[in-house]
């Protein structure tokens, strides 16, 4: 193979240039993290909730897929791939922390009738924020970034239909969530 050019890398598929990087490219895996640093900062922030815990968990994700790459056997496309590891990170990375403080509590009475769009992306980004992980990471993959439910099984290592109840458990949580903010009454008893 002879000398790699910027143009040529650019032209190549992920899968090329992870092999590339296999090979010993030392500029392969830099064309791999510029094409898809901004979506698993996306993923990682939405998460993990926190832009430290997410700078660290992409760091160490993409420092993780830079080591392993060898092991990359092509069944999946890369960026799924890099999805999984960035998402182990993030779980890795939540698993350690410990909350300092409980999450704020909202005022309703102040809230009601002065939501702007910004508060209404605070209340759904702290609605998301109580969900369990699991339900997290599969509402932020399917619903977020529109991966097909089947690639998000693969990301997360489990089956399409734990995605299927995971996201639905988290939506009808985000939708009672979100009522209750906008000060819809609590309709029947909770069973959760």
């Amino acid at each position: 193979m002879g000398p790699v050019t910027p143009l040529s890398l650019a032209e190549a598929s992920d899968s090329e240039l992870l092999a590339r990087h296999v090979a010993g490219d030392d500029h392969a895996f830099g064309e791999l993290f510029r094409r898809h640093k901004d979506r698993m900062w996306a993923v990682a922030l939405r998460t993990c909730r926190d832009p430290e815990l997410a700078a660290d968990a992409v760091q160490d994700g993409f420092i993780s897929a830079f080591r392993r790459a060898g092991s990359f056997r092509g069944d999946a496309a890369v960026t799924t791939w890099l999805h999984r590891i960035i998402v182990n990170a993030c779980l890795d990375r939540l698993r350690r922390v410990r909350p300092t403080s409980p999450l704020p509590e909202y005022d309703l009475a102040d809230h009601r009738d002065h939501h702007s769009s910004t508060e209404v992306r605070l209340d759904v980004e702290e609605a998301l924020a109580r969900l369990p992980d699991g339900q997290r990471a599969a509402l932020v993959l399917v619903d977020m970034h529109a991966v097909p439910v089947a690639e998000a099984a693969q990301i997360l290592g489990v089956a399409e239909g734990t995605i299927k109840s995971r996201c639905a458990r988290g939506r009808a949580a985000l939708a009672e969530h979100l009522g209750l903010l906008a000060g819809e009454p609590e309709t029947g008893p909770r069973t959760s």
